[in-house]
């Protein structure tokens, strides 16, 4: 099975979500600074998104790149995946027309922990049908920050109840660990010199 046909389709997935999230941003009807401010939640919040799929497609792609070989059941993980980056504009409405109130913030920190845990699940299956060996293997190694962020939108979520604005601090701080480029994925493609 060809890679190209299932990159192409998330890429087209990834696209359609930044699209369908700036589309929830309507456009004041005043022409004053003002009218501005009733957006500055949902601005914020779309921010926060779009930084995150960037992040996916940017980690989608390479782990793509070191993948050698796609099977039925990494079809399957990948829509795992794009189904929970789906609901993103979903959420990223609601948390942002709400201003970041508690239930619509937890749903939102729920949705990235799903999607944290569809990305794991298809880099598993992609990695287990290349084999243990494998560069993709390799490069996911203990996959530290996957698990690190997974608790780390666990506690986003309960502080939705418990400390204003403490989640999308969280969020954030998720957002900012995978900015930094993962060395052992370069390494692996050959991007990075040992």
């Amino acid at each position: 099975m060809q890679k190209s046909r299932l990159e192409a389709f998330s890429d087209g997935v990834l696209a359609i979500v930044i699209t369908v999230m700036l589309l929830e941003m309507k456009v004041p009807a005043q022409p004053s600074l003002g009218a501005l401010r009733p957006l500055l939640a949902l601005f914020l919040s779309y921010v926060l998104s779009f930084l995150y799929v960037g992040i996916y497609w940017n980690n989608h792609h390479h782990m793509l790149h070191a993948a050698s070989v796609v099977d039925g059941a990494s079809l399957w993980a990948n829509l795992h995946l794009l189904f929970w980056l789906s609901l993103l504009p979903f959420a990223t409405g609601w948390m942002g027309e709400n201003h970041f109130a508690p239930v619509p913030t937890a749903l939102y920190g729920g949705v990235l922990l799903c999607a944290a845990v569809a990305y794991a699940i298809l880099a598993r299956t992609l990695a287990a049908a290349a084999g243990p060996h494998s560069r993709l293997a390799r490069g996911l190694g203990r996959d530290v920050k996957g698990k690190l962020s997974i608790a780390m939108y666990v506690l986003g979520i309960a502080l939705s109840f418990a400390v204003e604005w403490g989640a999308q601090i969280v969020y954030l701080a998720v957002a900012l660990i995978w900015l930094i480029p993962d060395r052992r994925m370069a390494r692996v493609l050959g991007d990075e010199p040992r």
